[in-house]
């Protein structure tokens, strides 16, 4: 792991909370980074600056020797930099105190390449072998291009073009679940909802569906459907709602992924997945189909076709859902020992040593060049299949 100039890291927590008011803070060990559905940079930042003793199970070991690294991780909390200044209205711009310093996240993504790629192991092989997380979908926008190289670790591929990432290189992480695990085992006894859904009801792209569902099963019976934005007031309301439902609801949002698919798996509430493409974190552990219902968007959007088809889940069947929940949940929580982190950093590790077949055009499109083939510790096979 890169020791990163402060003000990629701690500075980026300091920045935050001076943009809402917050007192600077003489010791740095007593900076708290703000909870968040992004807050894999954190924990995973945690992680490495632990005492190797107390990492004796983790997949990957962090050397102090850049010689004896095989990866390169770059801590650059990218997805708080960017939220760093809250939104605010022209009307509060424009009476903001002018010699307020602002945060820029753009200018701070340039600063980090500008300094990043001044390090001989940088320039080895254009970053190849260094690995960056951006998992908000908008985190490190600005210099996507200079980053691409090397393993992108990111929600989903929604905003990303395919010569940026790909399921070849890159890691889907999982988000930070927002609301409280269910304690319980698995049963139906105070589960009396069929569907539950609160969120955003108006998104972009290919969130639109969900105002279309809202119109569908806001009259359902058994179905609470609701409008509410991020609060603590909405995260009690949503704990309560999937820890006594059935089945909850996970239309995409901006992009194919969302918090909420990972707090329906902390509650045992089978979550129903409308999309017709989506990249979910461990796939090659984890048989999503056992814990989750998968419907295309044009089925999902029939008129009384959803809340028929939940109604006719049997009850063991629903049992079987929340076994297969329990065993995999713990890849869904990043304060385990035994959980994401650890699972994160194995799915990194898998990225040496792959095997990757490629025809010309693929490499084409991916933008892969030859000199870069060779410096890279994979083994490349070309395909002569045009």
């Amino acid at each position: 792991m890169y020791d990163l100039p402060r003000r990629f890291t701690y500075g980026v927590i300091e920045s935050y909370a001076a943009a809402r008011g917050g007192e600077p803070v003489a010791d740095g060990a007593l900076l708290k980074y703000p909870g968040n559905q992004h807050s894999a940079e954190w924990y995973l930042f945690s992680d490495l600056n632990r005492p190797s003793e107390e990492r004796i199970d983790s997949a990957v070991t962090r050397v102090m020797d850049p010689e004896e690294a095989d990866l390169f991780y770059v801590p650059f909390f990218s997805s708080l930099s960017l939220v760093a200044n809250p939104v605010r209205s022209a009307a509060a711009n424009a009476t903001a105190a002018p010699d307020k310093t602002v945060y820029s996240d753009e200018q701070t993504q340039e600063a980090l390449m500008d300094w990043l790629e001044e390090q001989i192991y940088w320039k080895r092989n254009n970053g190849w072998d260094h690995v960056f997380i951006c998992q908000d979908p908008n985190a490190l926008y600005k210099v996507i291009d200079r980053v691409k190289n090397g393993v992108l670790l990111v929600s989903d591929f929604g905003r990303l073009a395919r010569n940026q990432a790909s399921l070849v290189k890159d890691v889907i992480l999982p988000y930070s679940h927002r609301i409280n695990t269910f304690k319980g085992d698995a049963g139906l006894e105070n589960r009396n909802s069929l569907l539950f859904f609160m969120g955003n009801r108006f998104r972009k792209d290919g969130g639109k569906i969900r105002d279309l569902l809202f119109q569908l099963l806001e009259n359902e019976e058994g179905v609470i459907i609701k409008h509410g934005a991020q609060s603590r007031e909405s995260r009690r309301a949503a704990t309560q709602g999937m820890h006594t439902s059935k089945f909850c609801l996970h239309p995409a949002g901006d992009t194919p992924s969302a918090c909420r698919l990972f707090d329906a798996i902390v509650s045992l509430c089978v979550p129903v997945i409308v999309s017709d493409y989506i990249e979910l974190p461990f796939e090659d552990v984890i048989d999503y189909r056992k814990i989750a219902i998968f419907v295309d968007s044009t089925t999902a959007t029939k008129p009384g076709h959803l809340a028929k088809l939940l109604r006719k889940v049997r009850p063991e069947r629903i049992l079987k859902f929340q076994k297969e929940l329990l065993k995999v949940k713990r890849y869904f929580e990043y304060e385990d020992p035994n959980g994401t982190v650890k699972e994160i950093w194995r799915q990194i590790r898998s990225k040496l040593g792959v095997e990757f077949h490629f025809t010309l055009e693929e490499l084409l499109v991916l933008g892969i060049r030859y000199s870069y083939i060779l410096d890279k510790d994979l083994v490349v096979v070309i395909d002569l299949v045009m």
